[in-house]
C-alpha cells in the first residue's frame, strides 16, 4: 500500500532508482518523526545530563528507542508493502532484529518491516482464491503468524548481527570524519541533492535513523544538523534580498520567514534553480555550519523536523546553545557572502527595462523546481504562477 510520503517513481535512470530508494526510506520515518521528536525531547530533558533531571522519567528513553521506534519504523514500511497485515507481520519481524543486535535497529526495522510484508503479499497471491469459505480469516491470521514468527528468528539470527555490523561501520565512518575534520565535505553531496528534492531522502531516510542511534550513545549527534540547518538558505535569500534582480527582492523577505521561522526549505530552491552557480555558496555555507558544529562538539538529541530555527532550539541539549545558533550564523555569513560574490554585489543587476525578464527567469525556476519536485513523486507538475512558491509536502 502506498502512501503520501513514498509516491511511486517510474523510470529507471540513477536519478529515478536514488530517489525510489531514498523515498522509501524516508517514507517509513516521516510518518513517526512526531514519535522521534517526543523522545528527543524527554533525552532532552530528563537524562542526568538534561535541563530537568529526573531518574523515574528518565527510564523511558531506553525503551524507548531500543523499542517502540524501531518497531513503529517495521509497522509503517510493512504498512507500505501490504496494508495492516503487512504492518503487524512488518512489527513481528522486527522485534527479532531488537533482540539479534546490542544497538538501535532503525536499519534492521527499513529491512525487516518491508521485506516481511512483502513475503506476505507473495503468499496471499498464492492463495488467492483457493481457500474454502469460512477458512479464510483461519488462513490470514495464522499465515500471518507463521511468516511473522520465522521473519523474527531470521532477525535474531542472521539479519540482525548483520546490521548491528553495519551499524557499528557507519559509526567508524562518521568517527572517521569527525576526528579528520572532514565532516563539512558532505555538503558537497547534501546541498545539491536537497535541490533536487532528495532532502528528505537523505535526512529521513539516512541521517535520523543513525542520529537517533548515535544520541543513545553519546547524549546528542551532529548527523540531525547536518541537511536541516536553516543558515544557508537564509544566507541565500538576504543576498538576493540585497543583490539580486530588483523586480524580485519583494518576493524575498517572505520567503526567508517560511525558511527561517517555518523550516520550509524548498522556498529557497527556485533562487537556486534560477542561477545555478548559487550552488556553490550553498555547499560553502552548508560546510562552514557542519565545521562549526563539529568544532564546537555541538549536537541535538532529535532531527528538528521542519528545519525550523524554533525546531532547532526546542532538541538542543542542556549546554549546547552557543554551539548551534554559532554554527547557524556562520553557515548564514559564509553563504551571504558568496552568494553576493556569485552575484556580482548588484553590479551585474538587470537595467529596468530588463526586469520582466528577471521575473520570467525566476518563474521558469519555480517551474523547473515544480517539475522536480513532481518527478521525485511521479506527479504531474501543478501549476506555477508568479505567485507561487514550492512547499513541502
Amino acid at each position: 500500500m502506498a502512501t503520501s510520503y513514498t509516491p511511486p517513481v517510474q523510470g529507471t535512470g540513477f536519478k529515478a532508482t536514488v530517489q525510489r530508494i531514498g523515498g522509501h526510506l524516508a517514507g517509513m520515518v516521516m510518518p513517526n518523526i512526531g514519535a522521534f521528536i517526543a523522545w528527543g525531547l524527554i533525552t532532552a530533558f530528563f537524562i542526568p545530563q538534561g535541563w530537568t533531571p529526573n531518574e523515574t522519567l528518565a527510564k523511558l528513553v531506553g525503551p524507548m528507542i531500543t523499542y517502540l521506534l524501531p518497531i513503529l519504523i517495521g509497522y509503517t514500511g510493512g504498512r507500505m508493502v501490504h496494508g495492516q497485515r503487512g504492518a503487524v507481520v512488518g512489527a513481528v519481524a522486527t522485534m527479532g532484529v531488537i533482540v539479534g543486535a546490542d544497538v538501535p535497529m532503525f536499519l534492521g526495522a527499513m529491512i525487516m518491516g518491508p521485506l516481511a510484508a512483502y513475503i506476505v503479499k507473495q503468499f496471499d497471491k498464492l492463495i488467492d482464491g483457493k481457500i474454502r469459505p469460512g477458512f479464510e480469516m483461519l488462513v490470514d491470521n495464522f499465515s500471518a503468524g507463521i511468516i511473522g514468527g520465522l521473519m523474527a528468528l531470521l532477525g535474531v539470527w542472521a539479519v540482525g548481527p548483520a546490521v548491528s555490523w553495519i551499524a557499528d561501520r557507519a559509526e567508524d565512518g562518521v568517527d572517521f570524519l569527525i576526528d579528520n575534520h572532514m565532516l563539512g565535505l558532505v555538503s558537497i553531496i547534501v546541498e545539491p541533492a536537497k535541490v533536487l528534492f532528495l532532502n528528505n531522502a537523505i535526512n529521513h531516510g539516512v541521517f535520523t535513523p543513525l542520529g537517533a542511534a548515535e544520541v543513545a550513545d553519546k547524549g546528542k549527534s551532529i548527523l540531525f544538523m547536518i541537511e536541516t540547518n536553516p543558515g544557508p538558505g537564509l544566507g541565500l535569500l538576504l543576498a538576493f534580498f540585497l543583490f539580486g534582480p530588483r523586480a524580485l527582492r519583494p518576493s524575498v523577505p517572505a520567503a526567508m520567514i517560511i525558511q527561517f521561522l517555518g523550516g520550509i526549505h524548498e522556498i529557497y530552491f527556485p533562487y537556486v534553480l534560477m542561477k545555478p552557480r548559487l550552488i556553490l555558496a550553498m555547499i560553502a555555507g552548508g560546510a562552514a555550519g557542519v565545521s562549526t558544529f563539529m568544532v564546537t562538539g555541538s549536537g541535538l538529541v532529535a532531527a528538528p523536523a521542519p528545519g525550523s530555527i524554533f525546531a532547532y532550539l526546542a532538541v538542543t541539549p542542556k549546554g549546547g546553545l552557543f554551539g548551534v545558533l554559532l554554527g547557524i550564523v556562520i553557515a548564514t555569513a559564509v553563504t551571504f557572502v558568496a552568494a553576493s560574490a556569485l552575484l556580482g554585489f548588484g553590479r551585474n543587476e538587470p537595467a529596468e527595462e530588463d526586469e520582466v525578464e528577471a521575473e520570467a527567469e525566476l518563474e521558469a525556476a519555480r517551474a523547473r523546481t515544480a517539475e522536480n519536485k513532481a518527478a521525485s513523486k511521479n506527479q504531474a507538475p501543478a501549476a506555477v504562477n508568479r505567485e507561487a512558491t514550492p512547499r513541502e509536502a
